[in-house]
């Protein structure tokens, strides 16, 4: 059984792990804290780009949603502080960890294509369930001597099609 907490890349694979460390756990607690001081050196700001999926799988419903890095910090912040005032019955923490899979990075020279899956959710205090259920598919690039992201095509659906 997977441990989501766990590194899924080999201690000999800085790239993948650093990725990895970058896009799962450095996002996931910063999102929670609504503090994008967190992850704001995690991006190349020049050429951002972020095309929301819309959980589309036709590629004609998909939108340039970010076409900055400002606005995509503008709506990540929304999302979460929107969260933040949410109340859960269970850690969210360990719910978002357990719903977010990473294992597949593919890397040439400098450029890396890294795909988050989301597949879950968390259970809210007030019963309900707090759905979890996209993929990201990250363009990164090693950029000042380490790995950022440079782009993104999210908010896709998980599974495609």
């Amino acid at each position: 059984m997977r441990d989501p907490f766990q590194n899924p890349f080999p201690g000999d694979d800085a790239a993948r792990r650093s990725i990895w460390e970058m896009l799962v756990p450095r996002d996931i607690d910063a999102f929670l804290a609504a503090d994008w001081s967190m992850v704001a050196e995690d991006f190349v700001e020049e050429s951002f780009i972020g095309i929301d999926g819309r959980r589309e799988a036709d590629p004609d419903k998909w939108r340039l949603t970010f076409p900055s890095l400002a606005e995509y910090r503008d709506e990540w912040l929304r999302q979460a502080q929107d969260f933040a005032r949410q109340s859960f019955a269970e850690d969210p923490r360990e719910a978002i960890f357990r719903t977010t899979t990473l294992e597949d990075i593919e890397i040439s020279g400098e450029l890396a294509l890294a795909r988050k899956k989301f597949d879950g959710g968390v259970k809210k205090a007030n019963g309900s369930f707090d759905v979890m259920k996209w993929q990201t598919v990250y363009y990164c690039r090693l950029h000042l001597g380490r790995w950022r992201i440079c782009g993104f095509t999210g908010y896709l659906p998980n599974p495609m099609g």
